[in-house]
């Protein structure tokens, strides 16, 4: 097995590129792990936390910029960083124990395209863009595009993701991530559901993206329960038509951790959480 380091994003596409069966190490809290089950047998491991810049949390253009290299534990710590966006910290921090969190990210979490990955319905309702690297160039893709199915993901050979923007927060914006788990800590999501809101002046909701985890082979942008807050302010009616829109379009399984039914069921309990979390972190009070 060939073990490289480079330091530029271009040098690390480009080996890359050079074999079939190459792996990104950042965090490596998933990668060490199948190496050492015979998951994996790569051909060559390259180390992108080198790279200048790749660690680093930054604002840009009224946003956040997350590289690949960020752990989760350094964006809890980040308290701008959660104050825009609790509830991309809040699906960040959730993942693993408390030592495994100095070393994940989220970016590795998004790529490993998990279904019940934790980080990435809250970045999808934050509309976050991935910046890709790849030997012919640079190009920019919403965080949606990037898990296609379970374990795979629309990265062409020789591309990775270097780092994702969040975009500017505004005045009367809010988020938030809830799951539901089987056991009280470090599980894997049954359910999971993030939302992300905007008020107008008045105070109802301008803005609205509802985003399922765990219910599908890839996160699911529910619209028709985004649809259901807008206008609102968030009342009761609209919380119900809220869950009722998620539970319709959650597209669960049958499995170990729940059945269809339970966790269609989870969805607009969590919905409706959440919602009413984001809406009130929107007007500025504490949830």
């Amino acid at each position: 097995m060939r073990f490289e380091a480079p330091t530029s994003p271009e040098d690390a596409a480009s080996l890359l590129a050079a074999t079939d069966n190459a792996r990104v190490l950042a965090g490596g809290t998933d990668l060490l792990v199948r190496l050492r089950a015979g998951q994996v047998e790569p051909e060559m491991i390259v180390d992108i936390k080198r790279i200048a810049g790749i660690d680093a949390i930054t604002s840009e253009d009224g946003g956040w910029r997350i590289g690949a290299g960020v752990s989760c534990a350094a964006m809890g710590e980040h308290d701008a960083l959660g104050a825009d966006y609790p509830g991309v910290v809040e699906g960040a921090e959730l993942i693993g124990s408390t030592q495994v969190q100095g070393r994940c990210t989220m970016i590795g979490n998004l790529c490993n395209a998990g279904p019940a990955a934790d980080s990435v319905p809250a970045m999808v309702a934050a509309g976050a863009i991935a910046h890709v690297v790849g030997p012919k160039g640079t190009r920019e893709a919403p965080v949606f595009e990037i898990p296609v199915s379970p374990g795979k993901t629309s990265l062409a050979k020789g591309e990775f993701i270097a780092s994702v923007y969040l975009p500017p927060r505004g005045a009367r914006g809010g988020d938030a991530y809830l799951r539901f788990i089987p056991r009280t800590e470090m599980d894997i999501a049954a359910v999971g559901c993030a939302v992300n809101l905007s008020l107008a002046d008045d105070g109802t909701v301008e803005k609205a993206s509802v985003v399922l985890g765990a219910v599908g082979p890839k996160v699911i942008e529910a619209a028709e329960a985004a649809a259901a807050l807008i206008g609102t302010t968030c009342d009761d009616t609209a919380l119900a038509a809220c869950a009722e829109a998620a539970t319709a379009a959650a597209t669960p399984i049958d499995d170990k951790r729940g059945t269809v039914e339970f966790r269609k069921d989870v969805t607009g309990v969590l919905a409706r959480r959440a919602a009413r979390i984001a809406y009130t972190r929107a007007k500025g009070e504490t949830s």
